[in-house]
């Protein structure tokens, strides 16, 4: 643009609201914003071209980027999700190995607690439990039972989370509910059922699943 005339874009904003800017690196607000080019005199729209590519303007650092980065979670969704899925996990192997033993039940809480409950303890853990499954006994439960509350649970929390994962990160959600399971001896059945349906949630594969659950059983607990 010359100091007479050039082409720039005229934008309007569409909505506001907050995701994560790949400029800042960190959970922003933005402003999404569709717009023509005009042909401008001295500053002054004159002569409109064509519409331009909607895009996403971070109202901190005024970079502008693809609608796409709205995909991207924030930080914060990020370790809400993370926090519910290691909860939803660790519900799940107590439930498939029976709440009945003292180091199925610690173990459980400890994992739930590193997610970030800090004042979940063992009756919160139970009464949780009990109104997902609606089982209150200490005999194992079947997670993988469709439609069952635990079962819902376990791809409501998890699916979603998984693209934004990395392997590892994915690993380590299916590892965590290994150490419940295994708080307590050998795998059952119906823990490896449920950790089974764990591993699918979260996009790993049969062999994945495997390898994991073996590492599990060589790692101190």
């Amino acid at each position: 643009m010359t100091g007479l005339w050039g082409v720039r874009p005229r934008w309007r904003t569409d909505v506001l609201g907050e995701f994560f800017c790949p400029g800042c690196g960190g959970d922003r607000n933005y402003r999404r914003q569709h717009g023509r080019r005009w042909l401008r005199l001295l500053g002054t729209p004159v002569l409109p071209f064509g519409a331009v590519v909607r895009s996403v303007q971070c109202t901190s650092c005024g970079g502008r980027h693809s609608t796409d980065t709205l995909d991207q979670l924030t930080s914060v969704r990020l370790g809400a999700m993370l926090r519910d899925a290691q909860y939803t996990v660790a519900l799940a192997a107590l439930a498939a190995g029976g709440t009945g033993s003292r180091s199925g039940r610690e173990a459980a809480c400890t994992v739930i607690k590193e997610a970030g409950f800090d004042d979940c303890g063992e009756a919160q853990v139970l009464a949780s439990l009990a109104a997902l499954s609606g089982h209150t006994s200490g005999e194992p439960l079947d997670v993988d039972v469709e439609g069952g509350g635990l079962a819902v649970e376990l791809h409501a929390a998890l699916e979603p989370l998984a693209p934004h994962l990395l392997v590892q990160g994915r690993e380590r959600l299916l590892t965590l509910g290994a150490m419940v399971a295994l708080a307590d001896g050998r795998y059952l059945p119906q823990e490896r059922a449920a950790l089974a349906v764990i591993g699918r949630c979260l996009a790993l594969t049969g062999a994945q699943v495997d390898q994991l659950l073996e590492a599990a059983t060589r790692a101190p607990h």
